[in-house]
């Protein structure tokens, strides 16, 4: 193997390493949606089973407000791209479950290539161990 050889597989290394970073922020942001999504829809249930409740709104920079929660025919549902929908407590349930869904496929994909990467790797490491094996074996080489 010539040194740009090396040089090569040292830069896919490198590449591959970086998209495995990418793949974990991705794995952890991913998670976070997904709690978040299963503590909404453990919200909403626990709101519905009682209704006129006291809760904490937040209202930004970490400061809240104390307000009662009257109605438990709707809740306002963030459907993405700043656009929110009045939906019913089942309809939200069910919109938030299915979401929770494609989250579970996508954890599931960022899992498969994230263990391609480090076969990858591994297989690059493989790569440059037999060369400085063959390095220094053949050091007129």
């Amino acid at each position: 193997m010539s040194e740009e050889q090396a040089q090569q597989l040292m830069q896919q290394m490198q590449m591959l390493e970086t998209y495995f970073t990418d793949l974990s922020q991705r794995e952890g942001t991913l998670l976070n949606v997904l709690r978040e999504a299963v503590a909404a829809i453990e919200s909403i249930k626990a709101i519905r089973q009682k209704s006129d409740s006291e809760t904490l709104v937040p209202i930004g920079m970490g400061t809240f407000v104390h307000t009662r929660i009257s109605s438990t025919e709707k809740i306002v549902l963030n459907i993405g791209a700043g656009v929110a929908m009045e939906k019913s407590y089942d309809s939200a349930i069910n919109y938030l479950e299915a979401k929770i869904k494609e989250i579970e496929v996508a954890l599931q994909d960022t899992s498969v290539k994230k263990q391609q990467a480090v076969a990858r790797l591994e297989q690059g490491r493989e790569q440059l161990n037999m060369l400085m094996q063959e390095t220094s074996q053949n050091p007129s080489g």
